[in-house]
C-alpha cells in the first residue's frame, strides 16, 4: 500500500480530482481517502513516484508516508 498525506485536499472536489489522477496512472488501483486526516491510501499499485506526479499535476502537494 502507498500512502500520501495531502494537506491541501479539503473537499469532495479534491477527493474526486485525486481519485481521477490516480486512475490515469493505474486504473485498477484502489483509492481510499480520509479527508479529515488528509490521507490518501492506494493499494494495487507500486508506482509511488508516478502517482505522486499525477496528484501534483492535479494541483495538490502529496507527501509520501512511510
Amino acid at each position: 500500500m502507498i500512502e500520501f498525506e495531502v494537506n491541501d485536499m479539503t473537499c469532495g472536489h479534491c477527493v474526486n480530482a485525486i481519485t481521477q489522477a490516480v486512475a490515469t496512472v493505474d486504473a485498477s488501483a484502489k483509492v481510499e481517502i480520509d479527508l479529515p486526516t488528509h490521507r490518501v491510501r492506494i493499494s494495487g499499485s507500486d508506482q509511488a513516484q508516478r502517482l505522486a506526479e499525477a496528484i501534483r499535476e492535479a494541483g495538490y502537494s502529496p507527501v509520501l508516508i512511510g
